[in-house]
C-alpha cells in the first residue's frame, strides 16, 4: 500500500503533469467499489479544469475547478500508470483523460481502489502534522496495541503496515506494547520516530524515482523486509501477525503492558 512517503512523490509528479488541464472524459471500467453511479462521477468532473491535488492520509484528493473533488484511495495494491490517447493497462478501474492527449490509468488487480465523490473532512489528524504534544494526549487513553493505534486510522492518518513496523523500530518500542502504557518519555520519543522515518523515506525515494508515480520503494527499509531475516543492521527480524497485519520487529524493542 503506497505510505505518506510514496504518495507526497506520486502527489508532486501528478500536479506538474496534470494541473491546469481539463478533465475531458472520466472512464470506470470497474464499478466494485463505487458508492455512486458513474454517470455522478462523469458529471462531476468531465469538462473541468484540474486545480490542484492534495494528499489526505493515504489518499490522493483531485480538485477541480467547480469545486468537486475525486477521491483516489489506492487500497493494497492500486496503481497509477500514464498513458497517452488509448490506454493498454490491465485490471484497469478508472481512466483519466485529459484534453492534450494525457490519460492517467489507475489500476488494481484486486479491484480493491475505492474512488469517492467530495471525501467528507478527516477529523483526526495527519501523522505529519500532529499537534504539539497530541500523542501524549491520545494514547493514555488508549488500551489497544500501539501497531493498531497508528495504523487504524482513528487517532492519526497516513500511517501503514510497513512504516508503522518502521517508526516502532526507530522509536525501539514493541509492536505488542499497549499504547496507554508507553511512557511519556517514550511517546516523545515515538512522535520524534515518525517524523523521522517518514521524512528520511520520501528523500530517498525522490532522490532514486524523482519522476515516479508508481514505485513503491521498500528495498530501504530496515526492519519490515518480508524476504529478509536480518535487519540491515543485522538484527534479527521477529516476524508476527497484528489483527492480520504482517508486522516484523526484533528482540530489543521495548514491551510495554
Amino acid at each position: 500500500m503506497p505510505e505518506i512517503p510514496d504518495l507526497n512523490i506520486f502527489r508532486k509528479n501528478l500536479i506538474s503533469k496534470l494541473v491546469g488541464k481539463t478533465l475531458s472524459k472520466l472512464t470506470i471500467l470497474i464499478d466494485r467499489q463505487l458508492k455512486v453511479p458513474e454517470a455522478a462521477l462523469k458529471e462531476a468532473f468531465e469538462g473541468q479544469v484540474l486545480t490542484d491535488i492534495k494528499r489526505v492520509g493515504k489518499e490522493l484528493h483531485f480538485s477541480f475547478g467547480n469545486g468537486h473533488q475525486l477521491g483516489v484511495h489506492l487500497m493494497l495494491h492500486g496503481t497509477m500508470y500514464w498513458y497517452e490517447v488509448k490506454n493498454e493497462y490491465r485490471f484497469t478501474i478508472a481512466e483519466l483523460l485529459f484534453d492534450d492527449g494525457t490519460g492517467l490509468a489507475i489500476t488494481d488487480w484486486q479491484k480493491a481502489v475505492i474512488l469517492t465523490l467530495d471525501p467528507k473532512p478527516v477529523k483526526v489528524p495527519d501523522a505529519m502534522a500532529m499537534p504539539a504534544g497530541y500523542l501524549k494526549k491520545v494514547l493514555p487513553k488508549s488500551s489497544h496495541l500501539i501497531k493498531t493505534v497508528l495504523t487504524e486510522g482513528k487517532t492519526v492518518i497516513g500511517i501503514g503496515n510497513a512504516y508503522v513496523d518502521e517508526i516502532l523500530y526507530e522509536a525501539k518500542i514493541s509492536p505488542f506494547s499497549i499504547a496507554n502504557k508507553i511512557p511519556e518519555e517514550n511517546i516523545d520519543v515515538l512522535t520524534k520516530a515518525i517524523k523521522t522515518v517518514l521524512t528520511k523515506a520520501e528523500h530517498h525515494i525522490l532522490k532514486n524515482f524523482p519522476d515516479t508515480i508508481t514505485e513503491k520503494e521498500r528495498d530501504f527499509l530496515q526492519v519490515h523486509r518480508p524476504r529478509e531475516t536480518q535487519t540491515l543492521s543485522g538484527e534479527e527480524i521477529l516476524k508476527a501477525e497484528i489483527k492480520k497485519r504482517k508486522t516484523y520487529y526484533t528482540a530489543d524493542q521495548v514491551l510495554f503492558e
